[in-house]
């Protein structure tokens, strides 16, 4: 069986903690970028760190998702350090 998910881009919402950190970190081990993002900056920042450290590639902004400006520019930031939306 292939493995869709290696070399995507996935943004995960609430990816401070719960089910958000828990996807972020299983589709890390399967080879995607992962984009975090949440409202508590220290906890996907960490996250980041340690998803990177491991061998994965991820990035981290702060984001609440109830402000349109924060989601335009958490989206901003995904295409600069990820080459663009698929």
């Amino acid at each position: 069986m292939s493995n869709n998910i290696e070399g995507k881009v996935v943004v995960i919402t609430g990816a401070s903690s719960g089910l958000g950190e828990a996807s972020a970190r299983y589709l890390s081990t399967q080879g995607a970028t992962v984009v975090l993002g949440a409202r508590r900056h220290d906890r996907i920042e960490s996250s980041a760190r340690e998803l990177t450290a491991r061998g994965g590639k991820a990035t981290a902004v702060t984001t609440n998702v109830t402000d349109r400006q924060q989601v335009k520019k958490w989206l901003m930031q995904r295409c600069r350090h990820t080459g663009g939306l698929t």
